[in-house]
């Protein structure tokens, strides 16, 4: 053998490293990080990639890369600043994910939904909405850059309180460790707090963190209490004013002795009873929340009869509505008249279901100015295409020349 394999002091196998490659693979697109590999390049010779990476792995001399700096656009304007590792060090992430997520997934709230197995966004709504009908207050919490504020020493000393083992603290001591490679591409930065935002391991990390920080702190000295967190996006649904306001404080006091703190901008108690729209406590307290994209406030509902009652809950949000008319301007639909309808329509259609499936999953209905705008766009595409102009498109009035049935008809047909 070229290698003895009394080497070998960490407890990682080849078949782990394959596998987390074939897990990495199937969400990568195009260059990885600083070492701009490509999943191409390491799929045409994985020997070349993976072998190298598990024999580091294995006997402890693996240390990653420094991590790419990756501006995102937010709602807001600003942008979000992700931290992009390589595709080797993402699989050496995996590796360590895989075996720390056993550990500490039973362990965690159910309360709990982001980045978790069999949970998703629509769990959390679905108890929020619920909840929101039973408790009369919600707080709505924001912690200000929860992500690049994460104390490394308090997150280790966590870590260290549900596992042993050697190799797991020592890769995501490294991890949290690793340079930023700034987007100037010319200056590495040493980080010594926070977790990169785009790592494999980074959401398991964080939840640990808000874990022991929140979730385990409310269950044992708040249990009358009751909540959902998406990573963190947290809600809390109190019974009266006074009890929003003192466990606000409790919370902000609790996230300060781990170096976080609130945004309290953003942060806010919201009255969600279904009659907010005409009674408030006070000019303070607002009655509509934002949660995952959604909007929660007191809107009109029927009940299996066809009447009409009022009552508090979700749909797309003002900020998503504006985000996706933005990028269905940004197509710039009009312009493309040497585009068929079928291409047009294969172009659309997976974007239009993901929005669909996600944001229509609560009140389809409050999409409409969506839709119209997309109508309105689409009409007037065929109609610089074929050159006529005989009918007249007016979405306020909801009169097309081609209807929202026969749009979507096309698109199930053709894309």
């Amino acid at each position: 053998m070229i290698f003895d394999t009394k080497t070998r002091t960490q407890p990682i196998s080849k078949e782990a490293v394959w596998g987390a490659w074939k897990h990495v693979r199937r969400g990568s697109r195009g260059n990885g990080g600083v070492d701009r590999v490509s999943a191409d390049m390491i799929n045409a010779n994985p020997r070349k990639y993976l072998y190298p990476l598990w024999n580091r792995l294995a006997s402890g001399s693996y240390m990653p890369s420094a991590v790419k700096e990756v501006g995102i656009p937010k709602s807001d304007g600003t942008r979000r600043m992700l931290g992009i590792p390589t595709l080797c060090d993402r699989v050496a992430q995996e590796v360590i994910r895989c075996e720390l997520e056993y550990i500490v997934e039973p362990l965690f709230h159910p309360s709990s939904f982001g980045y978790r197995p069999r949970r998703n966004a629509f769990d959390a709504l679905n108890q929020c909405a619920k909840y929101s009908w039973e408790r009369w207050y919600v707080v709505d919490l924001d912690i200000k850059g929860f992500f690049d504020n994460i104390d490394h020493e308090v997150m280790m000393s966590i870590l260290e309180k549900y596992t042993d083992k050697k190799h797991i603290l020592l890769y995501c001591s490294r991890w949290l460790q690793a340079p930023l490679l700034k987007r100037s591409g010319n200056r590495l930065e040493k980080r010594e707090k926070g977790t990169p935002q785009g790592g494999v391991i980074s959401p398991l990390l964080s939840n640990l963190f808000l874990h022991e920080v929140f979730d385990k702190w409310m269950q044992e000295f708040h249990s009358i209490m009751v909540f959902e967190r998406y990573c963190d996006d947290i809600v809390i649904h109190t019974r009266s004013l006074e009890q929003s306001y003192f466990i606000l404080n409790a919370v902000r006091n609790r996230f300060k002795q781990h170096q976080l703190s609130l945004n309290e901008e953003k942060t806010k108690i919201v009255y969600c009873d279904r009659h907010a729209r005409f009674h408030k406590e006070s000019k303070d307290v607002s009655c509509s929340f934002d949660f995952l994209g959604y909007t929660f406030k007191p809107r009109k509902c029927a009940k299996d009869n066809g009447e009409l009652f009022w009552g508090f809950g979700p749909a797309i949000s003002i900020k998503s509505q504006s985000r996706i008319l933005q990028y269905i301007k940004s197509l710039e639909i009009t312009q493309h008249t040497d585009l068929s309808l079928k291409q047009v329509a294969t172009l659309l259609r997976p974007k239009l279901l993901g929005w669909i499936h996600y944001y229509g999953r609560h009140r389809l209905k409050a999409m409409d100015q969506m839709f119209q705008a997309l109508n309105h766009r689409l009409i007037r595409f065929l109609q610089k295409k074929h050159k006529f102009t005989s009918y007249i498109c007016r979405p306020s009035k909801r009169q097309f020349a081609v209807s929202e049935f026969e749009i979507g008809y096309y698109y199930s047909r053709w894309a």
